[in-house]
């Protein structure tokens, strides 16, 4: 069985990991860098992207999860996770992982008063999946590589690149658990494809 675990620094780490057990994996809360190393993806919860990033550094999270992703492990970001994840930001000079080859706005669909929800066609998993959007950013480019897996208002909401994925919204505040089944399957394939 695959570990999943799930960056416990701040965020809707509970729910995730909630949706992680429902998915047929085993989840672990992350709070210290050398827990990498015992699971076989990790996820970067919602939450508030720059005290994330603080955070992250405050723990010495920084290198290890980049590493933990040049493994070639998958990462899987959601909300706050997935502004952690692109290489460039819109009117920040310097962005935060840099895993993804994306640009993306921050609170794209406004502040909280602008949480909502709508039904998307997600490739790859469902035509009709309930997102619930908070204070969601969105990907305003990306490159060659980057799968756009879904748009809302004409916004790319939700993207792959190889063994990375993102959300803009939150998979894991709704009882719909075909996203983290279908990050499960990436996990399980990557163990099978690094073990070999």
């Amino acid at each position: 069985m695959s570990v999943i675990g799930v960056l416990a620094l701040q965020g809707a780490v509970r729910e995730h990991m909630r949706s992680i057990e429902e998915a047929g994996a085993t989840a672990i809360e992350i709070k210290r860098k050398e827990q990498l190393e015992e699971i076989d993806g990790l996820i970067l919860p919602g939450g508030e992207s720059t005290t994330m990033r603080r955070l992250i550094d405050s723990y010495d999270f920084f290198d290890a999860i980049r590493e933990f992703g040049k493994q070639g492990k998958p990462i899987f970001g959601t909300c706050a996770g997935l502004i952690l994840m692109a290489n460039d930001i819109e009117g920040q000079e310097n962005a935060h992982l840099g895993l993804m080859d994306m640009k993306v706005a921050r609170n794209a669909f406004g502040r909280q008063v602008a949480s909502f929800e709508a039904s998307l066609s997600v490739k790859h998993i469902s035509a009709d999946f309930n997102a619930v959007f908070i204070r969601a950013p969105y990907i305003l480019e990306a490159g060659s590589d980057v799968e756009i897996l879904a748009t809302h208002q004409e916004r790319a909401v939700a993207a792959k690149q190889g063994h990375y994925l993102c959300t803009a919204f939150h998979p894991e505040l709704t009882d719909d658990n075909r996203f983290m089944v279908y990050f499960a399957e990436m996990v399980e394939q990557s163990k099978q494809t690094l073990a070999s």
